[in-house]
């Protein structure tokens, strides 16, 4: 094959895979961002609960979500790298979110526990594939590319989710436009869309992205659970010669439970305190787009400041959103805060996981990127916990947005400790031993 013709498969692969991004994205944008937030108060309160009890439903369901994944995260990234099935978990979990969502179309005005269930399917989901799909990245980058790999994958989503949202917004503003009867028949559409988009675009990942090599850890099991148990008895004994990725990935737990927060709980905080719907999904929409250049930018930014400066660049930026997010009152506030997130949430978790790329063994890859998940779905949960109980306690949830900065001036401080040439150096010597890399 030519240096050409190579050079074009890998654009090839590396497209396939981003999509997947775009294709995922619409569901952390119109549902756990955007439109369903707002929706989920709405038929909480339609049951009966107060608003700050139905803000705080909300978080308690988005906790308990991602408890759920994080409990299943590690032993399926075990299970994965030892039969090399990253791509078919990828599809499992792909489905399971695509029915989950499209299942929101036929709830009904005061269904909020069955909404509750179902967003847990559905995030069940798009966590689960996205730990598979994120283990791809190690495998599929070329040397020295793994940052702007990551980013391009951000600002694909950024693209896509941004693109589905627009259509979205307009089907729930102008409904007889589109021959729907009703806002309330728009938004479900809205809903179903997700799902249809999500399954549509997932297709080229499947069609040209290769699976990576297994490299089975010597008297293995030959069940595959146990393997996968074994597999993660195994990273477990082995996890004092991953000392930086360790320090990694506690900061990262922390810092990134501030990130989730603000995604999941920006617009039912909105709607609480009168900002409406219309507002708030525009301003998202502004969101989506501000962050594709930025997505890219941070990686050309990571080039030159360095991978972890370039985060902790993003973290001072997000303690500025925090409390500023207190003194919110207007939509014009919320338009200028949703532009703020864009300039960093793209760049802050695309460098995030192309840093933590750069350290994990190759071998391992699937069952370290499940430990990755857990890590911040565990820390996760604690962060909308958080934010409902301060609701409940002061019967208003503003107060909870200045918990928020205690995750990032954390998980910044702890990330200053981590020795990225070190991890790295590790990870390679790990990869040397299994075979999966030739010793130079």
């Amino acid at each position: 094959m030519t240096i050409a013709a190579e050079s074009r498969a890998y654009r090839k692969i590396i497209n396939s895979w981003a999509m997947y991004d775009w294709a995922n994205s619409a569901f952390a944008t119109t549902i756990m961002a955007a439109m369903f937030p707002p929706f989920y108060r709405s038929l909480a309160v339609n049951a009966g609960l107060g608003e700050a009890d139905a803000t705080a439903a909300w978080a308690y369901t988005t906790s308990l979500s991602l408890l759920l994944i994080a409990l299943l995260a590690p032993v399926l990234g075990a299970i994965s790298d030892h039969t090399g099935g990253k791509k078919r978990f990828i599809a499992f979990f792909a489905v399971l979110g695509v029915i989950g969502t499209g299942l929101f179309a036929f709830l009904g005005d005061t269904s909020y526990l069955w909404a509750s269930v179902l967003f847990m399917i559905g995030d069940v989901g798009f966590a689960g594939a996205n730990i598979f799909y994120e283990s791809l990245l190690p495998h599929i980058a070329q040397k020295g590319d793994i940052d702007q790999v990551s980013t391009r994958g951000y600002a694909m989503g950024y693209l896509g989710g941004g693109i589905l949202l627009i259509v979205n917004v307009l089907w729930f503003m102008n409904p007889e436009l589109f021959f729907m009867p009703s806002t309330g028949f728009a938004l479900r559409a809205a809903f179903f869309s997700v799902a249809v988009w999500w399954a549509v675009f997932s297709i080229p990942l499947f069609r040209n992205v290769p699976e990576p090599p297994v490299v089975r850890i010597e008297q293995e099991e030959a069940n595959f659970v146990r393997a996968g148990f074994s597999r993660l008895g195994h990273t477990f004994g082995q996890i004092r010669r991953y000392k930086q990725l360790l320090v990694f990935l506690i900061a990262f737990w922390i810092y990134n439970d501030g990130i989730g927060t603000i995604i999941k709980m920006a617009t039912a905080y909105g709607d609480e305190i009168g900002i409406g719907l219309t507002d708030m999904t525009l301003a998202l929409i502004i969101t989506q787009f501000v962050g594709i250049p930025f997505s890219f930018g941070f990686g050309w930014l990571a080039r030159r400041l360095g991978t972890k400066r370039s985060i902790l660049l993003a973290l001072a930026v997000y303690v500025l959103i925090s409390i500023a997010g207190y003194f919110m009152q207007t939509a014009l506030h919320f338009y200028i805060l949703a532009f703020m997130v864009g300039t960093v949430q793209g760049g802050s978790q695309a460098l995030s996981r192309s840093l933590y790329g750069t350290m994990v063994p190759k071998s391992q890859s699937a069952e370290f990127f499940g430990f990755f998940s857990t890590s911040s779905k565990f820390a996760g949960i604690i962060g909308p916990l958080i934010f409902g109980v301060v609701s409940q306690i002061a019967g208003a949830s503003r107060l909870s947005i200045l918990s928020v900065i205690v995750f990032f001036v954390i998980g910044g401080f702890l990330l200053t400790f981590v020795d990225e040439q070190e991890g790295r150096r590790v990870a390679l010597q790990e990869d040397i031993e299994t075979g999966l890399v030739p010793a130079v």
